[in-house]
């Protein structure tokens, strides 16, 4: 049964992503695998309103696509066994910031190759595996961009520095557990002074096969963060010290006929976001200090799917939508926080895009989507093309 979910998987990796496969051989290895992976393309925007949603403080690099041609996000991946118990990967991540080149280490962690009764350790920095996308690099994604609730309330994807356990039971479904124990460095932890281990993660997850063309799997996962003057909004004006709990329920149905994927294929997913923060406001530390308790609850969806009509060309459509009508703020002098207390409207958004892999390493795109998130419902139309092209051999992505 773990064999055919993964094969199947694997088969829907390759044939809808741009990425090819690499066998992760448990042999010593002197020859890394390396990887670059080059991502541009140009975005247009009706309004030229700051990118907000409405109830919720953005966190960092949380801004949409920049208007025009731009060169995305650049990634540099080199990953080998060690030896015959652990395997090793680094990402590094180049991007473009108001003009200048950041280099950014995305990942660099370990894994075991080798334990007993089902178990695997991975430890450093990495994507965390709570959610279903969290994990899945941004040249790996179905549409140009993440889901709303995963921009809004993760600040896009949460990586951190840590350790993370997983165990395989010996069923006949696919299930698995995993504890993740994490610096709590980033977004929705975060802050300037951080030591010891600040966020806890932990995820469930259930799959199998219906008969030879279909394949599911569930999650369920829970984040407790704590968040020590973590800044938020535009120009970091905005502090927050407090507990920070992520809930989410994920679901993906693969299918494809006789398990074939180099013709026709579907893959639709969605997850179910709960947020619940509680502690103190700030409103510009570093001046005149306004102070308020705080308590936030946000919650959100997205469903989404991707359809492969014919070989090498597929289409996809997402909605998106984000409920913070909830939050408490006792004290607002001024109207500090009247942008977490609008509650007129709920923040969605709709996406639609069409896309062509030339083969494995190579991908066009083009996105349209109608983005109602900025306060008063104001509606932005968009536009995106992309390209995303792969050099060098790159491992498949998880199921």
């Amino acid at each position: 049964m773990h064999r055919s979910l993964f094969r199947f998987a694997l088969g829907a990796t390759l044939a809808a992503g741009v990425i090819p496969a690499a066998a992760q051989n448990a042999t010593p290895s002197s020859n890394p695998k390396i990887s670059l992976i080059l991502v541009g393309g140009y975005a247009d925007y009706s309004s030229r309103a700051p990118a907000e949603v409405s109830g919720v403080l953005l966190g960092p690099e949380t801004d949409l696509a920049p208007a025009g041609l731009s060169v995305g996000e650049t990634e540099l991946v080199v990953d080998a066994n060690v030896d015959d118990q652990f395997h090793g990967w680094a990402t590094v991540a180049l991007a473009n910031e108001d003009g200048e080149t950041v280099v950014e280490l995305e990942e660099a962690y370990f894994n075991t190759l080798a334990l007993p009764l089902g178990l695997a350790v991975k430890g450093g920095r990495f994507f965390s595996d709570i959610g279903y996308q969290n994990h899945v690099h941004a040249h790996g994604w179905d549409f140009v961009d993440l889901p709303l609730v995963y921009r809004a309330l993760l600040a896009g994807q949460l990586n951190d520095d840590g350790v993370q356990m997983r165990w395989l039971a010996p069923t006949d479904l696919f299930m698995e557990f995993g504890a993740e124990i994490l610096r709590g460095g980033q977004f929705p932890a975060g802050g300037e002074r951080r030591s010891g281990a600040n966020s806890l993660a932990a995820f469930w997850h259930l799959g199998g096969d219906v008969g030879a063309s279909q394949s599911w799997r569930l999650g369920l996962s829970h984040l407790a963060a704590d968040a020590d003057d973590r800044r938020t909004g535009e120009a970091a004006d905005t502090g927050f010290t407090g507990d920070s709990d992520v809930r989410i329920l994920d679901v993906v149905w693969k299918w494809a006929p006789e398990g074939n994927v180099t013709r026709t294929s579907l893959v639709a997913n969605a997850e179910f976001f709960w947020r619940e923060e509680e502690g103190t406001l700030v409103s510009d530390p570093d001046g005149a200090a306004v102070a308020s308790a705080y308590e936030g609850k946000q919650r959100g969806f997205y469903v989404q799917g991707a359809w492969q009509f014919m070989p090498r060309w597929r289409a996809g459509l997402r909605y998106d939508r984000l409920d913070a009508a909830d939050n408490e703020i006792p004290n607002n002098p001024a109207g500090e926080f009247n942008g977490l207390l609008d509650d007129s409207y709920a923040p969605q958004r709709v996406a639609a895009m069409v896309d062509f892999s030339n083969s494995e390493f190579s991908r066009l795109r083009v996105q349209l989507a109608r983005d109602e998130t900025r306060p008063a419902g104001e509606a932005d139309t968009q536009l995106f093309l992309q390209y995303i092209l792969s050099l060098g051999s790159h491992p498949a992505h998880q199921f």
